[in-house]
């Protein structure tokens, strides 16, 4: 799997497009590195970019960005309502697939040496790039913010981790480090009080408050043997929050960093501000994500909500997705466009072309003076239709009046059934993408014996894939049949005739994709695997003919019936 990693670097500039600009530019130059949101804040006076791509094309982009920050920004003048240290305040990496927090923090450190070393701006390590546990935190390191750094530079236990230990009035100082996933969620209340907005940050960040003694607002501070604040931990594991008022949006808001999404997921720190938010007479209006969250947040709050709603949640991705949207009202302030907030979105490759085509589109390729795509491609599409229709009457089951005590079980086997039918179409394009690979490895060179093995090899690969991609058709549209066998016989009755097609969709795509394996067999490089697999795969279509049968001759007698 290849490495990839997420950059999101805060720079102390939200209101002069002019700078901003610059400044992604110079991150975008880097080639691999692909520049994936860019969020200013006029009255934070700050800018969150995010990018990602191969590590060392990342950390290139970063020390660029951090670069051009520090000749564009003067600390001197700077002014907003978010804490802050430096031009650029914070640059964390992040892995996204194919590297561990470890090997990011890795990345982190050398990032940071090069901008100590090469831009002389003083550097702080922090969260797993950072071995000293009590320099682990930002809000510690930024403690005091840009006008304290004289005084702590001065002090031993201050010296920064790379760079000189002295201050820089125009760049400040630049907290570097790796951390997991973060997402920065704003929720939108109906009030103007910053008050109010903190007492609902602090009911329900992990840090909570201090307690208090006699009166929990006005009464001393309960502190312990050491002096410390003793602290009433808030209800919400792994989220940092604070309230402040923004007036871009004339609105008091509860500002979250939630760090673990598998400790809070986005929807319950949604829920849970709103509870607290109501037990304070303050109305939840919306939410704003800034930067880009991942797709599986997403999923998870489309599903949470329609699984309160008692409805199904065997329902298209886009459609969890706008559901989610919606239940948290997060185009309130501005609009929300997932091909551009979600992370897996932005960093997809094409690589779905076929699929993503209409239908007209698809079926003209098909028609088309070139082999493929062809029948595999065919047979690939019809298990997703067969499939799709399996989905549509266990949807349809899940909402019929009278049943709702049955909506949860209807609901499992359309959730089974968007599984099959999302891989059936992503191998619509893998079947086209190994016919044109074995005729790539036949326009191979054969001149010498080096070449002439070079070809061979190729050829073997490419026709082992050619022969793969449809048995695992064969075998995803043979799993199908379990979710259609369900809904003929359990299923809302008007969708009978539905559950027939998908029948016959099912089996012409598993006798359509053994023709295409039989077709590459010949060819295939292992030939021990090949008469397994030709058994494997014989024995696959018999038993697909026999339920078929099975399942027509009972459609047709409850047909009969109605």
């Amino acid at each position: 799997m290849t490495a990839l990693i997420e950059c999101v670097p805060n720079f102390s500039e939200g209101r002069n497009p002019e700078v901003i600009r610059q400044i992604t530019e110079a991150i975008a130059a880097v080639d691999g590195a692909t520049l994936l949101h860019v969020d200013p804040g006029a009255d934070t006076n700050r800018t969150v970019v995010t990018f990602a791509g191969a590590p060392e094309a990342v950390v290139e982009a970063a020390f660029r960005g951090i670069r051009r920050a520090s000749e564009l920004i003067d600390m001197r003048q700077h002014r907003g309502t978010h804490p802050r240290m430096g031009a650029t305040d914070v640059c964390p990496l992040v892995p996204i697939s194919g590297i561990t927090l470890e090997e990011t923090a890795r990345h982190a450190e050398r990032l940071a040496e090069r901008v100590g070393r090469e831009l002389a701006i003083p550097v702080f390590l922090y969260e797993a790039a950072q071995k000293n546990p009590a320099r682990q935190s930002l809000a510690a390191i930024r403690a005091g913010e840009y006008e304290g750094l004289p005084r702590k530079l001065t002090r031993p236990e201050w010296r920064p981790d790379h760079g000189p230990a002295e201050f820089s009035p125009r760049s400040g100082a630049t907290v570097i480090g790796a951390r997991g996933f973060l997402v920065a969620f704003n929720v939108n209340l109906n009030t103007t009080s910053t008050r109010r907005a903190n007492a609902i940050a602090f009911d329900v960040r992990e840090a909570g408050r201090p307690r208090r003694e006699e009166n929990p607002i006005t009464g001393p501070v309960v502190r312990d043997t050491s002096g410390n604040p003793v602290m009433v931990p808030g209800t919400l594991k792994a989220v940092k929050a604070i309230g402040w008022y923004v007036a871009e949006y004339g609105i008091a808001q509860v500002s979250m960093n939630l760090t673990d999404l598998e400790v809070t997921p986005l929807h319950v720190a949604f829920e849970e501000v709103r509870r607290a938010a109501d037990a304070r007479g303050v109305r939840v209006t919306g939410a704003e994500l800034v930067g880009l969250v991942p797709r599986s947040a997403m999923l998870a709050a489309g599903r949470y909500y329609l699984a309160s709603q008692r409805r199904s949640l065997g329902v298209p991705e886009a459609e969890l997705i706008r559901i989610a949207v919606k239940s948290m009202g997060l185009a309130e302030l501005a609009p929300f466009r997932p091909e551009e907030r979600i992370i897996e979105y932005r960093l997809r490759q094409p690589d779905d072309r076929l699929a993503r085509l209409p239908l007209r589109g698809f079926v003209e390729e098909v028609a088309a003076e070139r082999p493929a795509p062809g029948g595999g491609s065919v047979s690939a599409a019809l298990g997703a239709l067969a499939a799709a229709l399996g989905t549509m009457v266990a949807n349809l089951s899940a909402h019929k009046p009278g049943w709702d005590e049955r909506w949860e079980g209807f609901s499992q086997w359309a959730e089974r059934g968007q599984t099959l039918l999302a891989e059936l179409l992503g191998l619509v394009d893998a079947d086209s993408r190994a016919f044109d690979g074995v005729i790539r490895a036949l326009g191979l060179p054969k001149g010498t014996p080096e070449e002439a093995a070079t070809r061979q090899a190729a050829i073997g690969a490419a026709n082992l894939e050619a022969t793969e991609v449809p048995f695992r058709v064969m075998k995803l549209t043979y799993e199908s049949l379990d979710l259609i066998e369900a809904m003929a016989s359990g299923g809302v009755p008007a969708s009978l005739s539905d559950a027939g097609v998908a029948i016959l969709a099912a089996r012409a795509a598993i006798r359509g994709a053994w023709l295409n394996v039989r077709i590459n067999l010949p060819a295939f490089p292992d030939r021990a695997r090949a008469g397994t697999l030709q058994s494997e795969a014989t024995e696959l279509v018999r038993r697909a003919d026999e339920r078929e049968a099975g399942l027509l001759r009972s459609i047709e007698e409850r047909l009969s019936k109605i």
